[in-house]
């Protein structure tokens, strides 16, 4: 694969369509269940209140109804599907019932079984999930990939979590690690760079000030005798000599090599010269995004970007291919696009895809070379996803020019599909744009609605986007609104504008001030540094060299 493709749609038709056998290096995947949440709000309101804005394909996805009952059938009577998967979700919905959790199984199932095509031989997948459904999905991926193929049960823990009076406190998530033949999986180990008080108590400083400490000479295995100072020492039983005899004599000559008084020879280690601690599968040193992180979006499931970048350096290299298929807000395809790898990202919401294009546009500029699939490119097209889903239509529109979904509740907010906030004056007051969005029939109501809408919520423009081509007297009735005045640029812009999909996808957009203090719509993701992150209390992520005996 040669570019960078971000996807929107249903990731089991995207993988069947577009993914060929293969082809991907590493996958990363955080499906979503939680059948009492939604996972769809995905921007706070201007006042910092959460939005109810919410994607109605996924409100009801963990419910077993038809769709469940189709997928089951799909996998436990197809003869392309392998006996272990169709025995494990028989076994599923024996012991489980007619359940969401049955419902989710039944989804993942499929969808599991395209990541395990199209994964290359050499590839590793991360799946990552909370303890309501770790343990089943651990069956289920392995009917899948194999249990030979289970590399690890990563614990992250997160720190955060409300407090519980019935039980202990939940603190972490899962990430089961498999890979595609045990053995074979790319996987260069990770370290952290060491804590001030680990030095403090296990170095000291040579007459120079370098930092050393002494570090045992024998490793597991049962070895050979080595020379040391002219005497031949056994190792301990169960142990050999970490070095061949050259090596050892290297090291002596270098003086690296010094004798206890109990005459058992001690290497001396550099502090400059070491790795730092090597990584388990229990990372309690990524805390969850908090409500002040630089990085934090305002989507409720977003995970941190150290995260993700530990799973990537780990089972990936630079121009490898990696794939998430619910990339939600985007953090993997976020710290692919900085590790230098070729990323493929699938969202089922246009909505998710207009924050993750910002996202990627805010971090890296023009430098973030991708395309998107799946999304209209044409009025028929458009025409189409009006007639399928309104709600989606609605999202795609008011991404085309840059603005996000309006809370949906009675009362004040009625007529608001969208919004854009922007600054326009040093220290002056945000601005907002509203949005009003037809898919059908216009009629002149709309403006009048609209002009009012502007005028209750004391908007500084009102647009109206819509299918058809407006009236003359539609656009008249607009003109007549008059002008907002910008006072940061001392010029005016029309105070109610009618944008039509056909000039929207023209590359037509609002008439309303540059962003020269601040275009506050979006929250921006920060700006992506051109030297390696710095660890602080993560520590350094390096990678790992096998120990020759070379120093």
């Amino acid at each position: 694969m040669a570019e960078n493709i971000l996807y929107y749609g249903d990731n089991l038709d995207i993988l069947r369509r577009y993914v060929k056998d293969e082809t991907v290096d590493l996958v990363y995947l955080d499906p979503p269940f939680n059948s009492d949440q939604n996972y769809n709000v995905l921007f706070a309101e201007h006042n910092g209140s959460r939005s109810s804005a919410q994607i109605h394909a996924f409100e009801d996805t963990w419910r077993w109804d038809m769709a469940a009952e189709e997928a089951y059938d799909e996998i436990t009577t197809s003869t392309q599907v392998p006996q272990k998967v169709s025995v494990a979700l028989q076994s599923f919905r024996k012991f489980l019932g007619d359940s969401d959790m049955t419902a989710y199984l039944c989804m993942m199932a499929p969808r599991l079984l395209e990541l395990q095509r199209v994964l290359k031989t050499t590839g590793s997948i991360y799946l990552h999930c909370d303890p309501t459904a770790s343990h089943y999905l651990k069956m289920l991926m392995d009917a899948v990939f194999g249990g030979e193929n289970f590399l690890n049960h990563v614990i992250w823990e997160r720190f955060n979590f409300h407090a519980d009076a019935h039980r202990w406190g939940r603190i972490h998530d899962d990430i089961l690690f498999y890979g595609m033949c045990q053995g074979r999986a790319n996987y260069v180990k990770q370290r952290r760079s060491y804590e001030d008080s680990y030095i403090k108590s296990h170095f000291k400083a040579d007459e120079k000030g370098r930092l050393y400490r002494y570090d045992n000479a024998l490793a597991a295995g049962q070895g050979p005798a080595r020379v040391f100072f002219g005497k031949h020492l056994e190792p301990k039983p169960g142990t050999h000599w970490r070095w061949s005899q050259e090596n050892i004599d290297k090291l002596i000559a270098e003086g690296r090599i010094v004798l206890t008084k109990s005459g058992q020879p001690t290497v001396i280690r550099y502090l400059d010269e070491m790795l730092g601690h090597p990584i388990g599968d229990v990372w309690a040193d990524i805390p969850e995004i908090n409500s002040q992180a630089r990085e934090r979006l305002g989507y409720p499931t977003q995970k941190p970007e150290a995260l993700l970048e530990r799973i990537i350096s780990a089972s990936s290299k630079e121009g490898d291919v990696v794939l998430d298929p619910f990339c939600g807000c985007g953090t993997a395809v976020i710290a692919a696009e900085r590790l230098k790898r070729k990323w493929i990202g699938i969202d089922i919401t246009h909505l998710a895809i207009t924050l993750i294009k910002h996202r990627l546009r805010d971090a890296f500029g023009e430098a973030a070379q991708f395309k998107v699939v799946g999304e209209p490119v044409s009025l028929p097209d458009a025409e189409t996803l009006a007639a399928e889903d309104p709600y989606q239509f609605q999202w795609w529109a008011l991404g085309l020019d840059g603005a996000r979904p309006a809370e949906q509740k009675k009362g004040a907010d009625k007529g608001i599909d969208g919004r854009r906030f922007f600054n326009d004056e040093a220290g002056g007051k945000t601005k907002q744009i509203v949005y009003s969005v037809k898919a059908g029939h216009l009629t002149p109501a709309y403006v009048r609605d609209l002009r009012g809408v502007v005028d209750r919520e004391n908007a500084a423009i009102g647009v109206l986007i819509c299918m058809e081509e407006p009236t003359q007297q539609m656009r008249a009735e607009a003109a007549s609104v008059g002008f907002y005045d910008s006072p940061g640029w001392n010029k005016k812009y029309p105070k109610l504008q009618i944008l039509t999909i056909a000039e929207l996808l023209q590359g037509k957009r609002v008439e309303c001030p540059p962003s020269r203090y601040a275009d506050s719509t979006f929250k921006k993701a920060p700006r992506a540094k051109t030297k390696p992150r710095k660890s602080g209390h993560l520590g350094d992520v390096v990678r790992e060299k096998e120990d020759t005996g070379e120093w």
